[in-house]
């Protein structure tokens, strides 16, 4: 069972994780963000963007909200700074979330639709891990985008951020 202080490590992971990867982004090559490639999301802005959204989903699901989304593809931010700012935001609602759970609160069972309108069920801290690895996931994605660029990308593995941390 997920406990409050493994959610509340993860969030703050997670937290440093993106903001490693980030100040690495902005010192890549001047258009390197935004360069179109062959990737599910068409760039690494494209997949930062879908981390992003994804994190405002399954954040719609833990509070029992509508998110109004219809795909996890959209381009709400452009711009890496931008893009930036929003994600911090977030991930410290999942920082304040995860500090708030329980482990009566996580182990509840929650039902929400997915964004092709499936129904489903699952538990908070499920939904948790699922957000978690999923951005884990795809920073590797954009890790792997860096040698586009010619530059070693940043080590942002769990393991790093425990031992640095």
């Amino acid at each position: 069972m997920l406990t409050t202080e493994t959610a509340t490590m993860l969030a703050n992971y997670g937290n440093w994780a993106d903001q490693v990867l980030f100040k690495a982004m902005r010192a890549l090559p001047e258009g390197a963000v935004t360069q179109r490639r062959q990737t599910l999301f068409g760039s690494m802005i494209g997949t930062l963007n879908h981390n992003y959204q994804v994190d405002l989903i399954w954040r719609a699901h833990l509070l029992g909200e509508k998110h109004g989304f219809s795909t996890r593809r959209d381009l709400l931010h452009p711009d890496l700074d931008t893009l930036v700012v929003e994600q911090l935001k977030v991930n410290q609602w999942y920082i304040d979330w995860a500090a708030s759970q329980t482990p009566d609160s996580l182990g509840e069972r929650l039902k929400f639709n997915f964004v092709s309108g499936q129904a489903a069920e699952m538990a908070r801290g499920g939904m948790f891990l699922h957000i978690v690895n999923h951005k884990t996931y795809h920073r590797g994605w954009v890790c792997e985008m860096f040698f586009d660029a010619g530059v070693n990308p940043p080590e942002t593995d769990l393991s790093v951020y425990l031992t640095e941390g």
